[in-house]
């Protein structure tokens, strides 16, 4: 069984140990001699003091069903036993402001967040913004990440990873509520390569489109772990697996507003430990594998990045643009933008890329749907 502990748990643990390494230490005379207890005891009691995160991203206040109302989205949550493992779900659906009825949905969105993030935070502010066009969108914690389970951080078969998703997604595409409506799969970061990947191993015609944000299907050359660390760490026939050793390279221009980042670092199921061996022996093999996988892609495809982005190499996303077969498909490139494209940028900049979203988006709804609205409560689907 293991066992985790916060990092606000972390540092309690550790100012309890400092104290009590001074109560010992405070007797001798370098102490005494130059004054020094004084001082660290100052020290430790102005540190003492550790933050909490807010309840929301929003803060403490109003209460989640006031603040989605406000919003005009009605959301729900549940867990889902994948074949994987029990995973965190939640789902948005449009409705009146006034009257909290539910209004006519026009399709539906599967999201899914990027490495060391989860549904239940500033993400699903993307996921409310795409409800409030009209579209009923799920979403799901990743195996490892948020309340999913597994070992926060470690990700040991990305295979598992998205089936865990895709195994949730394709129940509610298949309800028969949603048949006849258009699905999209939207996928950000490290879940771009997941959301491709859950592409790849859906059923033909099951989605009408794909949209990446940054994605993630060629790693930069200095963010690569290295092959001879991995090669050692193999050695040792899985014990090193889960162990947090791999370096951290760094978030070069992940994000720009720094309003932003201070939500983003807020987040209390956010992951901050170092890469997990396995987990970027995975990283480095799913992306090997998808981009092997570029000319099986037919559906209508949106891929957005930024020039500025420091995480990802944007070749990829021109590889996969050259070699898809999709008949529809198109590649935007937004000048100096940072890797968190909606989450991470200013105001102004997110709403020029959600802008961009919703007529691509909106576009192919009247170009491949049949025409059809229907008022869905989230309800008929989770019973």
């Amino acid at each position: 069984m293991f066992f985790f502990r916060s990092s606000t748990q972390l540092n309690l643990t550790f100012l309890y140990r400092l104290k009590h390494t001074i109560s010992i230490l405070s007797s001798h005379r370098l102490f005494k001699r130059h004054h020094l207890l004084p001082s660290i005891q100052q020290a430790i009691k102005m540190s003492s003091h550790v933050p909490s995160s807010p309840r929301f991203f929003w803060g403490d206040q109003p209460e989640e069903s006031d603040y989605y109302a406000s919003r005009g989205v009605k959301n729900h949550q549940s867990f889902y036993q994948s074949p994987y493992g029990r995973i965190f779900t939640q789902s948005f659906h449009p409705i009146d402001r006034e009257t909290c009825e539910h209004v006519p949905i026009k399709g539906i969105v599967f999201m899914t967040h990027g490495f060391g993030s989860d549904t239940s935070w500033l993400f699903q502010n993307t996921a409310i913004t795409y409800a409030t066009w009209g579209y009923a969108v799920y979403c799901a914690d990743l195996l490892g990440h948020g309340r999913s389970d597994g070992i926060p951080g470690y990700i040991g078969d990305f295979e598992a990873v998205a089936g865990a998703s895709l195994s949730f997604f394709l129940s509610v595409r298949k309800d028969p509520v949603y048949a006849d409506l258009p699905a999209f799969l939207f996928g950000e970061s490290m879940g771009g390569a997941v959301t491709l990947l859950m592409y790849l191993r859906s059923p033909p015609d099951t989605w009408t489109g794909v949209i990446l944000s940054a994605p993630l299907l060629i790693m930069l050359e200095d963010r690569k772990p290295s092959k001879l660390r991995l090669f050692l760490f193999g050695l040792l026939f899985g014990i090193a697996e889960t162990w947090q050793v791999m370096p951290n390279k760094g978030v070069q221009n992940l994000f720009r507003d720094p309003d932003r980042v201070r939500i983003i670092l807020a987040n209390p199921r956010r992951y901050t430990g170092k890469p997990r061996v396995g987990t970027m022996r995975e990283l480095a093999r799913m992306c090997e594998y998808v981009q092997g996988s570029f000319t099986n892609v037919t559906v209508p495809l949106l891929m957005v990045y930024g020039t500025a982005d420091g995480i990802i190499a944007p070749v990829g996303l021109k590889m996969l643009y050259e070699k898809a077969r999709s008949r529809d498909k198109c590649l935007c490139q937004y000048l100096d933008f940072y890797h968190s494209l909606i989450q991470g940028e200013s105001e102004h900049n997110r709403n020029k890329i959600l802008e961009d979203m919703m007529e691509w988006i909106d576009e192919r709804v009247e170009m491949y749907g049949c025409g059809i609205t229907k008022t869905v409560k989230a309800e008929e689907v989770w019973e």
